[in-house]
């Protein structure tokens, strides 16, 4: 039998258990990025982590981190974080519910969460802070494409995200939160110019517009329904929802900016509404602080996105979806 490039051998698990400790420096080296560095913040000797590294691989059979820098977590790596994060994160809840505390203060626990870009500038960070200032919680957020952040909830990088994935990731569960809507949005002067009879094909085929980053397709589904190929039209890229936003009220091109991001003084351009249905995927966990985190965020985006839309069966086929800033991450 071929041996995988990051077993050890094959290992039965009637005697195998993980030890906790062991699974957190893991945890701990990845989130850190090497092992001096996860020595540090565990408050233990370079040596130390290295030897729990050592121990835990051999125990288990398999490699779990590669080390380059940063360290990079293998496939079993990823399994035994997730782990260690769901013990942490029950852990927490338990401690609260006996009433033990730290000498100074409540326990404090690190919660990454993954999130879109826009969501990030517009309506976020405001549930996020008031859930920091009543709970304990040092959020570790991530941003990144929708593909990315499914794979950061399966690897256990994160505990949940606002996502634009409908089907759930396995050992998930999913909820709508509601819909961002993006508009195709010019400067005046910019408008005057390009467009002097309109958002007509001829124009658009020659007005440059603002990309996000190169999986951004809103702008690409734009001009499809305004019968444009987006090949060979002009175009910047600008890889911040702020600066975005910011690039297209400055004239550098036309770009379909999120409707909470519109300060007014933008042209409209006509054209289809894009509307985003997002979600809120998290661990299928019975977790009071993940739930907790859950409601917050959902009550936020009832009241900025309006009702989310109802809920489809979490196995049928996901329709195709926006990338980049709009998708998750």
């Amino acid at each position: 039998m071929k041996r995988s490039e990051d077993s050890y051998g094959t290992i039965s698990l009637a005697y195998v258990r993980i030890d906790p400790e062991l699974a957190n420096t893991l945890a701990a080296i990845v989130d850190e990025g090497t092992l001096d560095a996860a020595s540090r913040r565990l408050q233990i000797t370079p040596s130390a982590v290295s030897q729990r590294l050592k121990t835990l691989e051999q125990q288990l059979g398999r490699i779990l981190v590669v080390r380059t820098k940063p360290a990079r977590l293998t496939e079993a790596g990823e399994a035994v974080v997730r782990l260690a994060r769901q013990i942490s994160l029950l852990e927490h809840d338990a401690l609260a519910g006996v009433g033990i505390d730290d000498p100074d203060g409540s326990p404090r626990i690190t919660v990454p969460l993954a999130v879109n870009a826009d969501s990030m500038a517009t309506w976020f960070l405001a549930p996020i802070a008031r859930l920091s200032a009543r709970h304990d919680i040092d959020f570790d957020l991530h941003r990144d494409d929708q593909n990315f952040t499914a794979r950061l909830l399966e690897s256990g990088a994160v505990m949940a995200a606002v996502t634009s994935e409908e089907t759930p990731v396995t050992g998930c569960s999913v909820s709508p939160l509601g819909v961002l809507e993006y508009r195709a949005m010019a400067e005046r002067e910019f408008a005057a110019r390009w467009f002097p009879d309109g958002a007509t094909s001829s124009a658009l085929a020659g007005a440059p517009f603002v990309d996000f980053d190169r999986r951004d397709t809103l702008q690409h589904e734009w001009l499809r329904a305004m019968s444009v190929e987006q090949a060979g039209v002009p175009r910047h890229y600008v890889p911040a929802s702020h600066d975005y936003a910011l690039a297209v009220a400055l004239g550098l091109g036309w770009g379909m900016v999120p409707v909470l991001q519109d300060s007014g003084g933008l042209v409209p351009l006509g054209g289809p509404v894009l509307r985003v249905q997002l979600y809120w995927q998290q661990w299928n966990l019975r977790s009071e602080m993940l739930d907790t985190i859950a409601a917050e965020v959902a009550d936020e985006a009832r009241r900025v996105l309006g009702a989310p839309s109802l809920s489809r069966p979490r196995s049928s086929a996901a329709s195709p979806r926006p990338r980049g800033r709009a998708a998750a991450g």
